[in-house]
């Protein structure tokens, strides 16, 4: 009895309790690869994901009012535009889609203008879910942030902030919209309205086409538009940042670029606009003067990412189809529901090609520097993004019959997520909308998921080249 107890202590000694394990595991084990998949990918596939899932709900016959089933092509592209906050339709949204698909396309752009990470943190919230270091990371990514601290208050702060910006305007347009709908109809335009141009959408429910040109004349649904336009397309950021530092000196850096430069490119929008079609007779012609101003700013802000109209695009100069062009591909706010190259891309690059001018070593603005890093990664941005409109427009001039400069501003305004159009999207053939669906795709993740790889990818060198000049000019 001795012999075997002090048999069970040596054996005990020898494979203690926490590595003894059962016979099936002491075997050779492999260790299995671990599939990392980055924070870029996983926002693509989440997008990807919704798009998808859009699509088949689109293309049932209890979405559309015919009740008949809907084309892939169509649906697809729609539900692309929609969360993508593009615009941009093959099919008219008020008198093609039932109130289910209406509902259908509503959401995806809730979703895709509150951001799919954002999103589904919010959902993980409402059913009491824990949110982990990962996902977290993920967020913060998808937000452009750097600390993960703090992130699920951010959240339920732009939860609480794009509610009440939607609710507030959709309250505003009833007031208008009650006057010549019924109570039902008149609900549902609010909120189909507001929701979609706060999230800079440019989806509308008026039928034919037709935008808001019927509402031209109307300031109130105009000027409303346009606030709730420029504050989901600034960022809840700067706009929590204005609230917070209440004076111009205490923002951020990023607030200050941002916020500036909206203002210059609002102000040269409308005064350019203004005086380019105040005579022609298809546009702003038969309006008023103080109507010609309003409609001008207007046309500015949504040029901005939005897609809504107040004038026909297919009747405007080429002048101003060319300046739309460049505020399309600017479009707002980083971490906003617009989208584009961004302002603060923009507005660094710019202020760093000013400094350069002046002869400043190191380029900045408002008292601060910028990072070389981040001059590098913008300017990445901008000529990658210039490469894809240039690829785009290649293969609209192959598969379409247009004129080029309509498909240069289809191709623009699909890049900018804007959803402004000279009329052809409706007349694209397949391969068109094929080209113009991938494009919406790519402008709405593309300068954020390149951003995020150029983050993650970046490498500390161990060692340097010797420098050496190049000519330049």
């Amino acid at each position: 009895m001795d012999k075997k107890r002090k048999k069970k202590s040596s054996i005990n000694k020898k494979y203690p309790a926490t590595r003894r394990r059962p016979w099936h595991i002491l075997l050779p084990s492999i260790d299995k690869p671990r599939t990392v998949i980055s924070a870029p990918l996983v926002i693509v596939y989440g997008f990807l994901a919704l798009i998808i899932l859009g699509t088949i709900l689109l293309v049932l016959p209890i979405s559309s009012k015919s009740g008949q089933a809907t084309a892939v092509v169509d649906a697809l592209f729609t539900a692309t535009s929609a969360v993508c906050v593009t615009g941009l339709i093959v099919v008219d949204t008020g008198s093609y889609w039932s109130s289910f698909g209406q509902g259908v396309i509503l959401a995806l752009i809730q979703i895709g203008g509150f951001g799919f990470m954002s999103s589904a943190t919010l959902l993980l919230l409402i059913f009491r879910q824990r949110i982990g270091l990962q996902e977290k990371v993920l967020i913060s990514e998808s937000m452009g942030l750097t600390q993960l601290g703090g992130l699920v208050s951010i959240i339920k702060k732009m939860a609480v902030f794009t509610l009440l910006a939607e609710v507030t305007g959709a309250i505003i347009f009833y007031i208008r919209f009650s006057v010549d709908n019924s109570s039902g109809t008149a609900i549902w335009k609010s909120i189909f309205h507001s929701v979609s141009a706060f999230n800079n959408a440019g989806f509308d429910i008026f039928g034919n086409f037709r935008s808001l040109m019927d509402y031209q004349g109307d300031a109130l649904v105009i000027l409303v538009t346009a606030i709730l336009i420029i504050l989901g397309g600034i960022s809840f950021f700067v706009v929590s940042d204005v609230i917070k530092a209440r004076s111009f000196n205490k923002l951020t850096l990023d607030s200050k670029l941002v916020l500036t430069a909206t203002a210059l490119l609002l102000t040269l929008g409308t005064l350019i606009i203004l005086n380019a079609e105040f005579s022609v007779p298809d546009t702003m012609g038969p309006l008023s003067v103080t109507q010609k101003l309003v409609n001008a700013f207007f046309q500015s802000v949504t040029a901005r990412t939005a897609g809504f109209s107040t004038i026909s695009m297919a009747s405007v100069t080429d002048y101003s189809l060319f300046f739309i062009m460049i505020l399309m591909f600017i479009g707002g706010a980083a971490g906003s529901t617009a989208g584009g190259i961004k302002v603060n891309t923009f507005a660094m690059l710019s202020t760093t090609i000013w400094s350069i001018i002046r002869g400043k070593v190191q380029p900045g603005a408002f008292g601060r520097e910028f990072s070389t890093q981040q001059i590098l990664r913008a300017l990445t941005v901008i000529m990658l993004a210039i490469l894809l409109v240039v690829i785009v427009v290649f293969l609209l001039t192959v598969t379409e019959e247009f004129r080029f400069i309509n498909l240069l501003f289809e191709a623009v305004s699909a890049f900018g997520t804007v959803g402004l159009s000279t009329g052809i999207t409706p007349l694209l053939s397949t391969g068109g909308r094929l080209i113009i669906t991938a494009t919406m795709f790519a402008g709405r993740l593309g300068p954020l998921t390149l951003i995020l790889a150029l983050i993650q990818g970046q490498k500390p060198a161990g060692y340097r080249h010797p420098e050496e000049i190049v000519r330049i000019g």
